[in-house]
C-alpha cells in the first residue's frame, strides 16, 4: 500500500504500522548486536589477529560504499524501502550460511564483503522508512528508533550470556535466527513516500558540491572514524584486558540501554535546541569517553564508560540526522541517507577498520583510543566553526 500523505490514517492503522515499525528495529538491531559485539570474538577463537579482525571489518565497509549509494538511489527511483529491505535481509541469510564451511582467511573477507554489501543499506533505508513514516503516524523518529536501542541492548547481554554457556561456535546460528525473525517482520512494513515530485538525479549532485553539505560530510568522517574505531575493537580491548563474554554483552548493554533515555528526550524536546551546538557538545563527550577508555586499566572501568554512549551518540545521531534532513529536501531523503552512510558506515568503517587495527596491533589500547579522542576534539572544533561562520547557523 502506497501512503503519500494525501489521506489521514486511522487511530488503529497508526497503532499498527508504529508496532510494524518498533519490531522491526528490534529485530534487525539484534543482528547488530551479534555483529558488533561477538562477531570479532568469533573471529578471535577461529585464530585471527587483531589486525585481520581489523581487515574483515573493513573489506565489507569498503563495498557497503557503493552499496549504500545504489541502494539509496534506488529507493529513491522505484519509490520502494520496504521491499528492498527485504531483499537485503534474504541476502544477509545466504552470506552467513555461507560462513560455515569457511575457514581460510581470504575467503572469510570475501564472505563478509558480500554480507556487507546486504548488511550496511539497512540503517540508511531504515532511517529513511522511519523518517517518512513518523510524518504520517504523528509518532517522532526517536520514538521509534528507541526500539532498535532496546533490541541492541537485549540482545547484545543476552547473547553474551547464552555464547559463554554454550560456546562462540554458535555465533552464526544465533544470526541466522536474527535475521530471520527480522524477515518475518519486515512483511508487516508498508512503504511511505515524501514529495512526490519526479526526481532529478543531477539536482541531487549539484546539492552535494554545496560546500556546506561537503563540510558537514566531512566532519561526520571524523566523527564516525572515532566511533566506529571503539565499536570495532571495544571486544577486542575488553578481552585482551581479560573480560569474560559476559562482560562483553554488558559493556554493550550499557551503551544501548544508556542511549534509550537520551533519544527519548531528543525525541520529545532535542527540536527546542540548535543542532550545531547539540553536535559540539556530543563530540566534547566522544573526546571525554575515549581519553577515559585510553588511561583505565580495569575492564570493569573501561566497561562503565560505555554508559558516556548516551551523551556522545544518542545526542550526536538524532541530530545529525535532524540536521541533514534539513540540509537535504524529502525527494533525495534516501540518497542523502546513503551519502550519510556512506561516510558512517563506509569510509569511516575502512579507515578505522585497516589504520584502526594497524595502530591496535603494533602501538596498543592507550594510544589507539588516545588517537580517536583526537578525533573527536577536532570534530567539535569544526563543528563550532561551521556553527559561528555557516551561513546555516542552525
Amino acid at each position: 500500500m502506497d501512503h503519500s500523505g494525501s489521506e489521514t490514517p486511522s487511530a488503529a492503522t497508526v497503532k499498527r504500522d508504529t508496532l510494524s515499525l518498533r519490531a522491526f528495529s528490534f529485530a534487525m538491531y539484534s543482528t547488530q548486536a551479534l555483529l558488533i559485539s561477538y562477531i570479532p570474538l568469533y573471529f578471535m577463537d577461529q585464530g585471527f589477529s587483531a589486525h585481520q579482525i581489523g581487515i574483515i571489518y573493513s573489506t565489507g565497509p569498503f563495498i557497503s560504499i557503493f552499496a549504500n549509494l545504489l541502494l539509496g538511489m534506488a529507493s529513491d527511483r522505484f519509490r520502494t524501502i520496504k521491499k528492498l529491505l527485504t531483499v537485503l535481509l534474504f541476502g544477509q541469510l545466504v552470506m552467513i550460511s555461507l560462513l560455515f564451511p569457511v575457514h581460510h582467511f581470504a575467503l572469510i573477507c570475501l564472505v563478509m564483503t558480500a554480507f556487507y554489501f546486504f548488511q550496511t543499506p539497512m540503517n540508511p533505508l531504515s532511517d529513511s522508512l522511519i523518517l517518512l513514516a513518523s510524518q504520517h503516524i504523528k509518532t517522532p523518529y526517536a520514538l521509534i528508533r528507541i526500539f532498535g536501542s532496546l533490541g541492541f541492548a537485549v540482545s547484545a547481554y543476552l547473547f553474551g550470556l547464552i555464547l559463554k554457556g554454550i560456546g562462540t561456535e554458535w555465533t552464526l546460528p544465533l544470526g541466522l535466527g536474527t535475521i530471520t525473525v527480522t524477515i518475518m517482520l519486515s512483511f508487516f512494513l508498508k512503504d511511505y513516500h515524501g514529495n512526490t515530485r519526479k526526481i532529478d538525479f543531477s539536482g541531487f549532485f549539484k546539492l552535494l558540491r554545496k560546500p556546506e553539505i561537503l563540510f558537514f560530510f566531512f566532519i561526520i568522517l571524523l566523527v564516525s572514524i572515532s566511533h566506529r574505531m571503539n565499536e570495532s575493537f571495544l571486544a577486542v580491548a575488553l578481552r585482551e584486558m581479560g573480560a569474560s563474554d559476559s562482560q562483553v554483552g554488558l559493556a554493550w548493554l550499557f551503551s544501548a540501554i544508556s542511549e534509550i533515555p537520551v533519544l527519548f528526550l531528543m525525541g520529545k524536546y532535542g527540536h527546542k535546541f540548535k543542532e550545531l551546538p547539540l553536535l559540539v557538545f556530543a563530540c566534547l563527550m566522544y573526546m571525554l569517553r575515549f581519553w577515559l577508555a585510553s588511561i583505565l586499566e580495569d575492564p570493569r572501568l573501561v566497561l562503565s564508560t560505555q554508559l558516556m554512549h548516551s551523551v556522545s551518540f544518542g545526542i550526536y545521531f538524532s541530530t545529525a540526522l535532524r540536521y541533514l534532513s534539513q540540509l537535504i529536501p524529502d525527494e533525495y531523503r534516501s540518497s542523502g541517507q546513503a551519502v550519510y552512510a556512506v561516510v558512517w558506515s563506509g569510509l569511516a568503517g575502512l579507515i578505522s577498520g585497516t589504520v584502526g587495527g594497524y595502530f591496535f596491533e603494533h602501538f596498543g589500547r592507550s594510544s589507539f583510543y588516545q588517537m580517536g579522542a583526537v578525533l573527536a576534539l577536532i570534530s567539535a572544533v569544526l563543528f563550532f566553526c561551521q556553527h559561528v561562520f555557516g551561513r546555516n547557523n542552525a
